[in-house]
């Protein structure tokens, strides 16, 4: 417990309630664990903190479903998913070299752009061609690196598109399992990554994993109009929240 012993018990306990309904809205979505986790993280750790605490929590949940991941998942999820790894390291350097007041601040302004990108119109289901699928990849890795969230340029690029939501849903997971531990290793290779984060997330698991499977419950249980304002609901609120915070 000496690994805990800088955080206060209001602060875990604000972590855990965050990680709960984070995750809730993971099982639902497919997406917003980061999103919604990081901001809130990141007004009592520091930002570097409190990416790589979310990569070990992402990283858990997402191995604890990878078969089911695995086999819905679209195939550029995979393509998407390498990209992330070579470019996620560029985004953490970035973060550890970013004061961290001006962090929080474009971390929490990072979160509020998914609110904006699930609003946008849906698409074909045609898969993008290869320069979005690459930007898409490009950029994720960077917001991984950066903020802990590659779910930004991922969401509208499936979500936005008609294609069945389960496959929607699986590959994005797939993407995030793979973002979670390029974070991780690029923490550990620029010498940033602390073991206690791991224990922290531990921590935090057992509220992960129950809010995950009531979303997942939920998940296919309501109309797509209420899905998505229900996400968008949740992902403005986190960043709201957390821009009120910081700007007060």
């Amino acid at each position: 417990m000496e690994l805990l012993a800088g955080y206060t018990a209001v602060q875990v306990a604000a972590a855990l309630a965050t990680a709960f309904v984070a995750a809730f809205v993971r099982g639902l979505a497919g997406f917003g664990l980061a999103i919604l986790l990081v901001p809130v993280l990141a007004l009592a750790l520091t930002p570097v903190e409190a990416v790589l605490a979310t990569n070990f929590v992402a990283l858990f949940i997402g191995l604890s479903e990878i078969r089911k991941i695995l086999r819905d998942a679209e195939k550029s999820a995979l393509v998407i998913g390498g990209i992330v790894v070579l470019t996620t390291a560029p985004g953490l350097v970035l973060l550890a070299a970013t004061p961290p007041d001006l962090a929080r601040f474009l971390i929490a302004l990072v979160a509020l752009s998914a609110f904006f990108a699930i609003l946008l119109p849906t698409r074909a289901a045609d898969v993008p061609g290869p320069l979005a699928t690459g930007a898409v990849g490009v950029t994720s890795g960077l917001l991984t690196g950066f903020a802990g969230m590659p779910g930004p340029p991922v969401v509208p690029y499936y979500v936005g598109r008609h294609i069945p939501r389960h496959i929607a849903k699986a590959s994005m997971l797939l993407i995030f399992t793979i973002a979670a531990l390029a974070g991780l290793g690029a923490g550990l290779a620029i010498g940033v990554l602390q073991w206690r984060l791991a224990i922290l997330a531990l921590l935090l698991f057992p509220a992960v994993l129950v809010g995950n499977w009531l979303g997942a419950k939920a998940f296919g249980k309501v109309s797509d109009p209420v899905w998505r304002s229900f996400v968008a609901f949740a992902l403005f609120a986190a960043a709201a929240a957390a821009l009120v915070k910081l700007l007060g």
